[in-house]
């Protein structure tokens, strides 16, 4: 008899492939990299799934399931790496709460926890995270009720069977042990990532006096000297953001797509000034930016309306238009106001800007901390004035955006995980209005209904996949919708992702909008044989 695979819907271009164990699911990614099958973009691979990202325009679910049903999961890989002793002090919030959990005191929770091996399995959520498997089987312990929406970088960890270190400052729902001074992830290392599939692990403890060195950590190399000349930040309410179309296929290096929120915008901000639609845009979240211009350029804004007003060195202030090309000179300031709808804007400079790409791509990546530095006042940014061609004055004008306090609809398709909610939970999801909280950010909006989801049991879901667009559903009933930097796996039940066609439209909702969720088709998971 062959393994059973269940083919959960998981969005647009998505699926994820549930399997018996950790062992299969390994055997199946190992399978599905070996032979490469036509119009899948990326594999996600997790504790019993793997998330398979495809091209809708060369393939979709079935015809894959039929391909993937037919593969040899029989065969396993023997997985070997390194021994890594990881120096840990043990000054976690949540020591008390997981040693009554299981049973323990504190101290022998820690003495448990520093005699065990820990092995790498897979990596995920966010770059440098590594779910490890521990030889002491008790280590089994539930995930916090409502995630943390902080947990700093070098938080050792445990969550369900897995254990874990936090690379950087990011949401999280694990139980916290500890902390680590070694660095999990950095990118001036020839191997970003310090753990890998395979690697072994064993925590050596600490005093919160002792020190230990920073393994593993190349020499940062010497900052370039600050340009002198270009488009001077003066005014910067909030971080402003580099940002492309993203890193697609970085899945193995633990590195989720990023890029623009509203992919739209970007283009169309692009092709008003002449630039490759996927050319690198300053993405401004509601506005309130403010540049200095010391040679004649063109720029053009998209997205959220913010007003726009050309301050002339001659101090005559010009409104220009959204998604029109305009120019500066020498000495005009161009002033981005608040926009009264949508949530983020995108100014493109004829010829681009100059700035160093880092794994393939200028997004910067706000969980990953990967990418460019956010942009502050104070900054110069650097005409890259690369050959463009001609401005385009007749592009579409912007429709409407959502407003606070507005309700938008969002086509919505169920899975992977509906089936873990009971049939009131799923009424209330596409029945009630969930309002954008002011818990939100590029990695997912915090929602917040009336009545929380209710779910058909308390059961942990092992970590697995996320889609962009995941509505995820922790304990509390108050979903988050996944975005551009979201983890690329999670331990929380996704009850459905928004369709591809409405993401951008989520990346512009503001805080204070509702959300209307409108299954466009119903969860249908598919369910196959392999053969022996």
């Amino acid at each position: 008899m062959g393994e059973l695979l269940r083919f959960l819907p998981a969005g647009s271009d998505s699926f994820l492939i549930e399997l018996a164990d950790l062992e299969t699911a390994q055997a199946l990614f190992d399978r599905l990299q070996e032979k490469g099958l036509s119009g899948v973009k990326e594999l996600i691979p997790a504790a019993r799934t793997v998330m398979v990202r495809f091209d809708p325009l060369e393939t979709d679910r079935a015809q894959l399931a039929d391909l993937i049903a037919g593969m040899d999961l029989s065969v396993r890989m023997a997985r070997e790496g390194s021994f890594f002793e990881i120096p840990v002090v043990y000054d976690g919030e949540d020591l008390g709460d997981v040693a009554g959990l299981l049973g323990w005191t504190v101290e022998e929770l820690i003495r448990r926890h520093s005699e065990a091996i820990f092995t790498v399995a897979f990596t995920g959520f966010a770059p440098g995270f590594s779910y490890m498997t521990c030889d002491d089987p008790a280590f089994d312990v539930p995930r916090r009720k409502s995630p943390r929406v902080r947990i700093p970088a070098g938080s050792v960890a445990i969550g369900g069977r897995f254990g874990g270190i936090y690379p950087s400052d990011s949401p999280g729902g694990w139980q916290l042990l500890g902390t680590t001074p070694w660095r999990m992830w950095d990118t001036q290392r020839e191997r970003p990532a310090l753990l890998a599939p395979g690697d072994r692990v064993r925590f050596r403890r600490l005093s919160a006096q002792q020190s230990a060195p920073v393994s593993m950590a190349s020499a940062k190399p010497t900052a370039p000297a600050p340009p002198e000349s270009g488009l001077t930040i003066t005014r910067s309410d909030r971080p402003a953001l580099y940002q492309d179309l993203g890193r697609a296929g970085r899945a193995d290096q633990g590195i989720s797509e990023s890029g623009a929120l509203d992919r739209f915008a970007l283009s169309e901000a692009n092709l008003c000034v002449g630039n490759p639609r996927d050319a690198t845009v300053i993405e401004i979240t509601f506005g309130g930016l403010s540049l200095l211009a010391d040679r004649p350029v063109t720029l053009a804004v998209t997205g959220a309306p913010c007003p726009l007003t050309i301050h002339r060195s001659d101090r005559r202030d010009v409104v220009v238009p959204l998604g029109r090309p305009f120019a500066l000179d020498a000495g005009d300031e161009l002033r981005i106001g608040l926009p009264p709808e949508g949530m983020r804007s995108y100014l493109a400079l004829r010829g681009g800007f100059q700035v160093a790409a880092v794994i393939g791509s200028t997004s910067t990546d706000t969980l990953a901390k990967v990418g460019p530095e956010p942009i502050a006042p104070g900054d110069i940014l650097v005409p890259a004035e690369r050959r463009s061609m001609a401005v385009d004055p007749f592009r579409p004008l912007p429709w409407p955006l959502p407003r606070s306090g507005e309700t938008v609809t969002l086509d919505t398709i169920l899975g992977p995980r509906s089936d873990w909610f009971t049939d009131k939970g799923l009424e209330t999801l596409v029945s009630q209005s969930w309002q954008v909280t002011a818990e939100s950010s590029r990695v997912g909006m915090r929602l917040s209904g009336s009545i929380p989801l209710e779910r058909r049991d308390a059961a942990e879901l092992a970590s697995e996949g996320t889609a962009l667009g995941a509505i995820q559903v922790p304990h509390s009933g108050q979903p988050v919708l996944f975005l551009a930097d979201h983890p690329l796996t999670g331990g929380y039940p996704v009850i459905g992702v928004i369709a591809a066609h409405h993401l951008d439209l989520a990346g512009q909702l503001p805080i204070g909008a509702n959300i209307r969720f409108n299954p466009i088709a119903p969860f249908d998971p598919l369910v196959k044989e392999t053969i022996r």
